[in-house]
């Protein structure tokens, strides 16, 4: 249906020839393309001197009506606007774009402008799209305080002046489709502040982009992949947060690197499905791919929220990586950042002249650690742009959680800041109402509209009810006080570990207060921290049967699990997100049977239910003996619906025989794990049998030898 357009034939005249002039049309559809009931063609080529177009199949020459760049062509009789095609500057052949208006409805504006317009990925931003049976890319973006938005790319050779878009009013987003273009093409947007400047930016809601330090953004397509997981998306709906986790932490550019600066998704695909299944991992983390300019921030400083990052390969590729994990049996955690973003000019900073995404205040606007920007979560769109990335990487790409950063930064005002750089809540408070509702809001949609996906916080303050349904929301929580307390404990020499008994005991005081993950990542093995292994005190034996005993400690412990990539084999170096884990060092007897103890050990929990099905609840876990620090040794039962598991920790590099473990009611124990064994680089001082002592209730139990800085778990049946 051919729209009306103003009809004054004096089009040198008009005041909207004056704003495409001076770069200020907000409506030029209403000036250009087919007007006068569809009796006259106006194009818009400033800097040429003619132009041609075809009508009806036939090649005409339009008339200059203006200097400035106006053209028009009149027609004897009335056409439609699929019955005429104009030259982009590219010189591609293809219909007119400022002969297809209001592209979005009504609604789509509603719902975005509320902050609830869940598949908002799939409305702004550049799509594949078809009008009136004409293929092209339809592109919108939201910049509600700009003067005018240009759509700039190859096509028009990055002109600001050839391509204005159409703005749709209050709800503050500009649109245009361009017949012709397909996926590859680049693409930014100019956008004209009320101030007159220009800024050029990437698209917020852009599936892909150029290798950095280059920032375009460019087409793709993320429907058309053909995947192969079914089963196991079914599977995943069905799951519950009572089964077996223990979860690989993978940065993809310094697992393996192929000879090569990046490795490729589809190369990696293979490798690191079949390394998890051989070592017991049951999920892989990815630290950020969402992209990102600066390689040393490790992903966490996002610029795309939409886009996996080109520099393993496509997003096709990207998709072929999750569903040959998911084939065999791997979930995939994707590290996701919504707490902050970084002032690159050429990104979400300041979009449309204004603090948009951000707020105004550096007190409420700026991170006072890394000197970037925070998100406006009061505001609807800004809120509704981050729940559509969470929504996006769940539903386009088939992720099966987000593992949530910096919630701490985003739940408290003044996170990081001294007295009087901040601003209180309107109650007085320093707790951050929109980010908390923002955050409860994300896991509420979530959990509604993709069963089974896991969403976990890295929230390192005491803020109560992180994972309660009433609190935030969220499925899991990082554990980090027991990961502090844990490694302050392991890096004091065995000698003084008995005065510092409680800060192996304390984490049960607070274990179930929420559905911790225990977690050994990448931010203790960076900064000068030193690797895991290097942290550990003694001679290389002692270090290697610590880190042996601090795996398997880790497991036995309430909780799911989480270990960062190179702590499997044991790498002296921190890591380096430049280089590759050291796998070279498996030629050596030491690192060899670290691996193994960590596959041997994984395969171990993933069998024994007594390990994660009452990892949330206190009948799943029992002291048998918390206070015996004259020896350094705790030990406890890990209790499913069906049996029960003794576990028992040496701390120190002493072999004792002839040690008690008191145990009510004991009918025999079996050892069935010892990480001292042979095969682990131990020295093999293993319980091959048990004596059971039954004579009084009381003082039952059953005696061992405890293995030098062991972890040591044993079978055991009761009486009655």
């Amino acid at each position: 249906m051919v729209s009306e357009k103003k009809k004054s034939s004096k089009a040198e005249m008009d005041p909207t020839l004056q704003l495409l002039c001076e770069g200020k049309c907000y409506d030029p559809n209403a000036f250009l393309g087919l007007c006068e009931g569809g009796t006259l063609i106006r194009l818009w080529r400033p800097g040429a001197k003619e132009t041609y177009l075809e009508v009806k199949g036939e090649s005409v020459k339009a008339e200059m009506a203006s200097p400035s760049g106006l053209f028009i062509y009149k027609l004897k009789e009335p056409i439609a606007p699929t019955d005429y095609r104009v030259y982009h500057a590219s010189g591609l052949l293809a219909c007119d774009p400022y002969a297809f208006q209001n592209l979005l409805g009504e609604i789509d504006f509603f719902l975005f402008n509320k902050g609830v317009h869940y598949n908002a990925y799939e409305m702004l931003g550049a799509h594949s799209a078809v009008f009136q049976g004409v293929q092209g890319i339809r592109f919108c973006v939201w910049a509600p305080n700009a003067k005018s938005v240009s759509l700039v790319g190859d096509f028009n050779h990055w002109d600001g002046r050839i391509n204005p878009m159409h703005s749709r009013g209050v709800s503050g987003i500009w649109e245009i489709f361009v017949p012709g273009l397909g996926v590859g093409e680049r693409y930014k947007y100019e956008i004209r502040t009320k101030e007159g400047f220009l800024r050029l930016k990437s698209d917020p809601y852009g599936n892909f982009f150029e290798q950095r330090p280059k920032s375009a953004s460019i087409v793709a397509e993320v429907n058309k992949f053909s995947w192969n997981d079914a089963l196991w998306m079914e599977e995943r709906r069905k799951s519950s947060i009572n089964r077996p986790m223990i979860i690989y932490e993978v940065h993809l550019g310094s697992w393996r690197s192929y000879g090569k600066e990046f490795p490729s998704y589809r190369e990696m695909a293979t490798d690191l499905a079949k390394y998890c299944q051989e070592m017991g991992f049951t999920h892989v983390e990815l630290l950020p791919i969402l992209e990102h300019p600066l390689d040393e921030s490790w992903g966490y400083q996002v610029t795309g929220f939409f886009a996996p990052t080109s520099r393993y390969g496509s997003v096709e590729d990207f998709q072929y990586f999750i569903d040959v994990l998911h084939q065999n049996g791997i979930g995939v955690i994707l590290d996701w950042v919504p707490a902050h973003f970084p002032t690159d000019d050429s990104f979400l900073n300041r979009f449309d002249g204004t603090a948009l995404y951000e707020h105004e205040d550096p007190r409420q606007g700026i991170h006072p650690h890394w000197y970037t920007a925070i998100f406006n979560y009061g505001r609807p769109e800004v809120s509704n742009f981050l729940l559509a990335s969470a929504l996006f990487w769940l539903d386009k790409m088939h992720i099966d959680g987000l593992r949530v950063d910096a919630v701490a930064s985003m739940l408290y005002l003044d996170y990081g800041r001294k007295a009087g750089e901040w601003i209180p809540n309107h109650y007085g408070g320093n707790h951050n109402l929109e980010a908390i509702e923002f955050l409860k809001h994300l896991n509420s949609i979530v959990h509604q509209r993709f069963p089974g996906a896991l969403m976990i916080a890295e929230e390192s303050s005491a803020y109560t009810g992180v994972t309660h349904p009433e609190g935030l929301g969220f499925d899991l929580k990082w554990n980090m006080g027991w990961m502090n307390d844990t490694l302050r404990y392991f890096s004091k020499d065995p000698l003084y570990r008995r005065y510092h008994q409680n800060e192996l005991t304390f984490s049960l005081l607070y274990a179930f207060t929420e559905r911790f993950l225990s977690v050994l990542s990448h931010d203790e093995v960076v900064h000068m921290k030193r690797s895991l292994l290097a942290k550990m005190p003694g001679p290389d034996w002692q270090k290697f049967a610590n880190l042996r005993l601090l795996y398997s400690y880790m497991v036995c412990h309430p909780g799911k699990h989480l270990l960062f990539m190179g702590g499997e084999i044991g790498q002296w170096n921190e890591w380096d997100c430049k280089g590759q884990i050291d796998w070279y060092l498996l030629q050596y007897p030491f690192h060899h049977g670290m691996q193994a103890l960590v596959r041997d050990l994984n395969h171990f929990y993933l069998q024994r239910p007594e390990l994660w099905e009452k990892d949330f609840d206190w009948s799943g876990y029992e002291w048998i003996d918390f206070a015996d620090a004259d020896h350094s040794v705790i030990s406890y039962l890990r209790k499913g619906n069906r049996g029960a598991l003794a576990c028992v920790h040496n701390f120190t590099p002493e072999t004792i025989p002839n040690y008690f473990v008191k145990l009510h009611h004991v009918k025999s124990a079996k050892e069935v794990f010892n990480s001292d064994a042979l095969q682990y680089g131990g020295s093999n001082h293993l319980n091959s049998e048990i004596p059971i002592q039954v004579e009084e209730a009381l003082h039952s139990g059953f005696t061992i030898t405890l293995s030098p800085l062991a972890t040591m778990i044993f079978e055991v049946e009761f009486l009655g």
